[in-house]
């Protein structure tokens, strides 16, 4: 079975009814990502970044945020200076659903300045 790749697909619409990922679909699904984690029993899918500069950590806190509202599928963020972590979850569906890795994909694509 050929992997997907994420960054050619774009987050959809959640439905209340939607179930999250099993444990075992998250796993299937974060092999696919660069260094990113599994946290909080598999309903949580978090990275952290480390950047040079104050101004390097705010492009790319400016870059994902455009991308999230792009996708309408948004993270959590915690920023500090040279330093970003990422947290990505659907609330919609109480767990983690494909739009997580979806955009935690086309973050890691975000070009480096």
């Amino acid at each position: 079975m050929t992997a997907v790749d994420l960054t050619k697909k774009d987050c959809s619409r959640c439905k209340k009814k939607l179930l999250p990922l099993t444990p075992e679909q998250a796993k299937e699904q974060l092999a696919g990502l660069h260094e990113w984690s599994l946290v909080d029993g598999g309903h949580l899918l978090t990275k952290h970044f480390v950047f040079s500069s104050f101004k390097q950590t705010m492009r790319f806190v400016n870059a994902v945020a455009a991308l999230a509202e792009e996708q309408g599928h948004h993270p959590d963020m915690a920023v500090s200076y040279g330093n970003v972590s990422v947290e990505l979850t659907t609330h919609d569906v109480g767990g983690l659903s494909e739009n997580d890795f979806i955009l935690a994909a086309k973050i890691d694509h975000i070009p480096e300045e």
